[in-house]
């Protein structure tokens, strides 16, 4: 445990970062899970749940709980994933 103040101070700052980062990424993956899900099962909510999911990956980079390179990424394999999906059903 750190004796100088500032460190302790710093100590308790990280913590609670460190707690809200870790309920937005939980949350992220809840959301792309249910777009991911909505879609497969051909809901009429499905639309809505993708743009859910691409909503808080940007919420979560503009508030540096993940880089804006990463949240680019996830919502680029997001949709080609939604698009493979959508071509296997439309061809079956």
């Amino acid at each position: 445990m750190a004796n100088i103040k500032s460190q302790i101070k710093r100590n308790k700052t990280n913590e609670v970062r460190r707690l809200r980062n870790k309920s937005v990424r939980s949350e992220l993956k809840t959301r792309i899970k249910s777009a991911v899900a909505a879609v497969e099962n051909q809901e009429d909510s499905s639309v809505e749940a993708i743009k859910s999911a691409v909503r808080r990956l940007d919420k979560a980079a503009s508030a540096g709980v993940i880089h804006k390179n990463q949240a680019s990424r996830r919502k680029g394999r997001l949709m080609v994933r939604l698009a493979k999906i959508a071509r296997e059903q439309s061809q079956s």
